[in-house]
C-alpha cells in the first residue's frame, strides 16, 4: 500500500458563524470540530497530516498540538492556495494525499478508508469524494459525460443553469497522487466568479494532462454536512448525537428517549445502564455497568463506577464508587471522591472532599474540603464551615462517627473515630476519639414573657 498524507484546511474565519470563535473550534456533541475531523484522518494511518491555519491559528494550534504539523495560510486566497502552503512539507513525498476540510466533523473513517481503496482501485490520480442529494443548493457540481466519467467539478457561482440542476456534489474532499497534486496546484489560476484559487480546477489540469479521475459516490449525504453558520452546527449535533445515541444502544445501554439525551462523543457507559430523559453526559465521563441516570441529570468529566444511582443531579469532576446514589437534586463539585456504598440525599453539595466506604450525608447539608471516613451518618442541615474570607481550610471525620442534624463544623477541626456531635452545635475544636461533643447556648424559658411580644394576642 503507498504510503498515506493527510492535509487538513482549517484556515477560515467562518464569517457566516457571526462568532468571536473560530469556525473549526465550534463544538460539536462536546468536541470542536476540527478535533472530529483529526481524529478520523488518524484512524486511516496517514505518515503526516499538515493542517493548514490562519485565522485562530494560535488556538487550532494548542488544541492539536503534536498530532500533526502546521503551515499558515497568511490571506485567504481559495482552497487551492490553502493546499498550496503545504507544499514545502509534502512536494517531494511518494503516496496519496487525502484533502479534507476541518468544518466536516460528521465524515466517518469508514467513508474515508473506502475512498483509498477506491483511488487504488480505479489507479487514480484523484479521487473526489462525492454524494447525491435533492437540494444541491450552495454545492459544487460534480459533472460527468455520457459514460460517467468525470469531466470536472463546477462551483455554484460559476454553474449554468443546467449544470446546477445536477445533484451529484463535491464534498469538498479528496485524494491525490501527491507529487501530480502539487504541480497541478502551481497551474491553478483565478479566472472564476470570486477570484480565488480554486482546488477543484486541478481536476479539470490533471484531466486535460491524461490522468485518470475518479469519483467514489458514498451512500450518506449527511457525512458531507459542511458546518458554515449556526443552522449547520445545530444540524451536525443532531446528527452526531443520533449516531453516538444509536451506538451506545446497540451496546446495551438503555435510553429511554434518544432525542432528549445528550451524550458527548467520549463519553462510556457500560451495559444495562438506563439512562433517562433530559440527560446530558459531558466531556470524559466513564459510567459502569447497571446504572440508573435519572432524568434531568448532568454528569461532566466523571467516574460513576457500576450499579449507581443518580436521580436529577449535577455531578462534574468527582468519582462515584459502586453501589452509591446520589439525589434527588445532589450536587457533587470537582475533586470530589465518594466510596462504595455512599448515600448523597436531596440538596447536598459536595466540593474537594472524600467520602468512605457506607457513610450516609442526607440532606440541606454543604461538605467542603473534607475527609469523612466509613459509616458516618451526617444529620440534616449540618454544614462544613471551610473558608475563613481568606483561606480554604480541611475536616477530617473518623469512622463510624454520628454528625447532629444542623451542625457547623469549624475548619480546620479534627473529629475523632466513633464520636458524637450532638444537634444544633458548633464545634470549633478537636473532638477526640469515642467523645460526645456539645457546643449550644444553655436554653433559657421566660415564663409567660410571650404576652408581651408585638405580635402576641
Amino acid at each position: 500500500m503507498k504510503d498515506r498524507y493527510g492535509i487538513i484546511l482549517a484556515a477560515g474565519q467562518g464569517s457566516r458563524m457571526k462568532s468571536k470563535l473560530y469556525k473549526v473550534l465550534h463544538p460539536i456533541a462536546g468536541k470542536p470540530m476540527v478535533e472530529h475531523v483529526i481524529s478520523q484522518v488518524e484512524a486511516v494511518d496517514p505518515s503526516e497530516i499538515v493542517t493548514i491555519v490562519g485565522c485562530g491559528a494560535e488556538k487550532v494550534k494548542s488544541l492539536l498540538g503534536t498530532r500533526c504539523s502546521y503551515v499558515l495560510q497568511e490571506q485567504q486566497k481559495g482552497t487551492g492556495h490553502a493546499v498550496l502552503q503545504a507544499k514545502k512539507l509534502l512536494k517531494n513525498k511518494i503516496g496519496t494525499t487525502l484533502v479534507i476540510c476541518g468544518d466536516t466533523p460528521l465524515l466517518t473513517t469508514a467513508t474515508l478508508e473506502k475512498l483509498f481503496e477506491y483511488h487504488q482501485e480505479k489507479d487514480a490520480k484523484a479521487t473526489i469524494l462525492t454524494a447525491v442529494t435533492e437540494n444541491p443548493t450552495g454545492y459544487g457540481r460534480v459533472i460527468r459525460d455520457e459514460l460517467g466519467i468525470v469531466e470536472k467539478i463546477v462551483e455554484e457561482k460559476d454553474a449554468s443553469l443546467q449544470e446546477k440542476l445536477v445533484k451529484e456534489i463535491n464534498t469538498g474532499t479528496y485524494c491525490f497522487d501527491n507529487q501530480l497534486l502539487f504541480e497541478a496546484l502551481e497551474k491553478v489560476g483565478t479566472a472564476n466568479a470570486q477570484g480565488e484559487y480554486y482546488l477543484t480546477d486541478v481536476i479539470g489540469i490533471l484531466k486535460r494532462s491524461g490522468a485518470i479521475v475518479a469519483a467514489y459516490r458514498m451512500p450518506d449525504f449527511s457525512e458531507s454536512l459542511g458546518v458554515n453558520d449556526r443552522l449547520a452546527l445545530a444540524e451536525a449535533n443532531q446528527i452526531m448525537r443520533t449516531r453516538i445515541n444509536d451506538k451506545h444502544m446497540l451496546n446495551g445501554v438503555s435510553i429511554i428517549d434518544p432525542n432528549t439525551t445528550y451524550i458527548d462523543s467520549d463519553v462510556i457507559i457500560g451495559t444495562d445502564t438506563v439512562i433517562e430523559p433530559g440527560v446530558f453526559l459531558k466531556g470524559n465521563t466513564v459510567i459502569g455497568e447497571d446504572c440508573l441516570i435519572g432524568a434531568h441529570s448532568e454528569i461532566i468529566d466523571s467516574a460513576i463506577f457500576d450499579r449507581v444511582k443518580i436521580t436529577s443531579s449535577h455531578i462534574q469532576g468527582a468519582v462515584v464508587g459502586n453501589d452509591s446514589d446520589i439525589g434527588p437534586f445532589g450536587r457533587l463539585r470537582p475533586e470530589t471522591k465518594l466510596g462504595e456504598h455512599v448515600h448523597v440525599g436531596n440538596f447536598v453539595e459536595i466540593k474537594k472532599s472524600t467520602i468512605d466506604d457506607g457513610t450516609k450525608v442526607g440532606h440541606l447539608t454543604y461538605v467542603g474540603d473534607a475527609s469523612l471516613g466509613k459509616q458516618i451518618n451526617v444529620g440534616c442541615g449540618t454544614v462544613f464551615v471551610n473558608y475563613d474570607g481568606k483561606e480554604k481550610h480541611h475536616t477530617t471525620v473518623g469512622d463510624n462517627s454520628f454528625i447532629g442534624c444542623n451542625t457547623n463544623l469549624i475548619a480546620p477541626l479534627s473529629i475523632g473515630e466513633s464520636s458524637f456531635v450532638a444537634a444544633g452545635s458548633t464545634i470549633t475544636r478537636n473532638v477526640p476519639k469515642e467523645a460526645m461533643a456539645i457546643a449550644r447556648t444553655k436554653q433559657i424559658n421566660k415564663e409567660e414573657y410571650a404576652k408581651k411580644l408585638p405580635y402576641s394576642s
